[in-house]
């Protein structure tokens, strides 16, 4: 299967259907959608449809109103992004991603303190593994 690499638009569908943890349909993903943006019934129903056929959602089609649940776990998907934008913003550079993030001051003390930790901890798996 494909790495998962929505667009904006379905990247904001799948975070209503992680947030819900259950199928919904094109009328409840709308109302969701439709609370930060207005946002047209018929899009959200294309834009679903694209999604069921790039595989990035499952639809149900049993019931009169079908249903959508998401195919991969936000982890998965943010990976598969962040691994985009390393290799094509960033040359393949991780280092150069992180200093972009850290120069832009958006990281708390305790982000930076979260960060230290997790580079620790990856430092340990890579010594172990």
């Amino acid at each position: 299967m494909a790495a998962p690499n929505p667009t904006e638009g379905e990247l904001a569908i799948l975070r209503v259907l992680w947030a819900r943890r259950a199928p919904m349909t094109v009328r409840e993903v709308h109302t969701e959608l439709s609370r930060g943006k207005d946002t047209a019934y018929t899009t959200v129903l294309k834009m679903l449809t694209i999604m069921a056929e790039k595989g990035l959602v499952k639809r149900d089609e049993s019931e009169r109103s079908h249903t959508y649940l998401a195919m991969h776990a936000e982890p998965v998907v943010q990976r598969s992004l962040v691994k985009d934008l390393v290799r094509k913003a960033f040359g393949g550079s991780a280092l150069d991603l992180v200093q972009r993030a850290l120069d832009e001051d958006v990281a708390s003390a305790e982000d930076l303190e979260q960060i230290s930790k997790l580079i620790a901890q990856a430092k340990k798996a890579r010594r172990n593994g």
